[in-house]
């Protein structure tokens, strides 16, 4: 199985690692460091915060790098990460670039992805067309989806957010035997039908992903529908968006792809609370300690958001670690 944690970013990794994310206040490409890919993602975070995740799984794990993606495998789950420079216009560098990751998906023969994450610097900015960077960057990435990813399967659970640095550095796990069901939210437009108002193509991820006994739920925000909800208010917007993902983890919503059981708040762990505001965070953190399990893993990182309406977005994993409590 695989497996995930918050460590010091100064840690060393064991035999076991597969991946290497060092959330801390400097970016750049990915690279493989003592033999573990490394991506370093600039989220304005001190050195005294800093935290790496750090993903593992049984071996003998080999790495490698191709076409600027770095890579760690052994014969069960490939991670992958990969960076796209920064540009003017995001659509043609970001289908290239997810290209590239889905053609050594398929030479490695991992064809289930099921986690992505993107990290996008401006995000909310505008590309040298007027378009917002988000929809820019979801344009090349659907076109990459369409082109070069036609798996039966459907799309995986993955967070788009902003970060600090430059250009949009982004990283992907993915299986080869293990049952993988991509899941939505009833209270939720998939995204990937959003309108056209939303951009020239709609965002191409699924709410969630099951994967065995563990559910990897995407970044969730004040969204019912396809609209953002509360604009403005911090409090009702992390209600929703908390609500959101009780409701996508519940037994009653996983009813509907043929799934049985079910999760609750208290069985989310490994937590990224994204919010906007510095002064923010306080309160951010009093509404999610309620929330969560009192040992759940939690994070909080002070960046923008895929809309520029939203506040806080919360993403993390599902299982029943705590279900003895």
């Amino acid at each position: 199985m695989i497996g995930s944690g918050f460590v010091d970013p100064d840690a060393t990794c064991g035999d076991d690692a597969l991946a290497r994310i060092v959330f801390g206040d400097a970016s750049g490409r990915p690279c493989i460091e003592n033999g573990v890919p490394t991506l370093r993602l600039d989220m304005r975070v001190s050195a005294r915060d800093g935290f790496a995740e750090i993903w593992t799984s049984a071996g003998p794990i080999r790495s490698g790098s191709i076409n600027d993606l770095v890579f760690a495998h052994n014969d069960e789950f490939l991670f992958c990460a990969g960076f796209i420079p920064p540009s003017d216009r995001y659509t043609g560098a970001t289908r290239q670039a997810y290209g590239d990751a889905f053609a050594l998906v398929r030479e490695l023969k991992f064809p289930k992805i099921f986690r992505m994450w993107n990290f996008i610097a401006h995000i909310n900015g505008a590309n040298r067309e007027g378009l917002e960077v988000y929809r820019d960057f979801c344009r090349g990435r659907a076109i990459a989806f369409e082109r070069d990813y036609a798996h039966a399967s459907g799309m995986p659970a993955a967070t788009g957010i902003g970060t600090w640095g430059d250009g949009v550095g982004f990283y992907f796990l993915a299986c080869r035997e293990s049952a993988v069901r991509h899941i939505e939210n009833s209270r939720q437009t998939p995204a990937y039908e959003y309108p056209q108002r939303y951009g020239p193509k709609p965002p191409s991820f699924a709410r969630g992903t099951q994967l065995r006994d563990t559910l990897f739920v995407s970044g969730t925000a004040s969204i019912l529908g396809h609209e953002t909800v509360h604009e403005g208010d911090l409090q009702k917007q992390c209600s929703v968006a908390i609500g959101n993902i009780a409701h996508l983890i519940g037994a009653e919503n996983l009813e509907k792809p043929g799934l049985r059981g079910g999760y609750t708040l208290r069985d989310l762990d490994k937590i990224k609370v994204y919010y906007r505001h510095s002064a923010d965070l306080p309160r951010v953190m009093k509404l999610a300690q309620a929330a969560f399990h009192p040992d759940a893993s939690i994070r909080y990182l002070n960046v923008q958001i895929c809309r520029a309406d939203l506040l806080v977005e919360i993403e993390g994993i599902a299982s029943h670690r705590h279900r003895s409590d």
